[in-house]
């Protein structure tokens, strides 16, 4: 039998993400752990402002699911770099160093998925 690992749950309207300013850009959370919202995901959305990038990081925890929304970025995964557009959506393994570049001329947003509800991050 598989048990159903979906507990909580919740509406997050737009707007009302938990806002994390950084000195590249900022973070938004809407579902996590600390939201009050899941016990299996973490999902928010990640902005860049143009020429800027977030810390190299790893995450010692949890796999990771980028989607770019608007803009470009050059995406960091260990030794490779790739450069993204909207739509583009990449993987990133526990324990993968990365980071992301705004290779654009406007300010670039990301959706990112975490399978656990407590992301770990080391290097930011």
């Amino acid at each position: 039998m598989i048990e159903n690992q979906t507990r909580r749950g919740g509406f997050v309207p737009q707007g009302a993400a938990t806002v994390a300013p950084q000195e590249w850009g900022r973070l938004e959370w809407m579902i996590a752990g600390s939201e009050g919202n899941s016990d299996v995901l973490t999902v928010g959305r990640c902005f860049i402002q143009p020429g800027r990038n977030n810390p190299v990081h790893h995450h010692p925890n949890c796999d990771e699911v980028l989607t770019v929304i608007r803009g470009r970025i050059r995406n960091r995964v260990n030794d490779d770099y790739i450069e993204m557009g909207p739509g583009d959506t990449i993987s990133i393994p526990l324990g993968a160093t990365h980071n992301a570049v705004n290779i654009g001329d406007e300010e670039c947003e990301l959706l990112i998925i975490f399978d656990t509800a407590e992301r770990e991050v080391i290097g930011e």
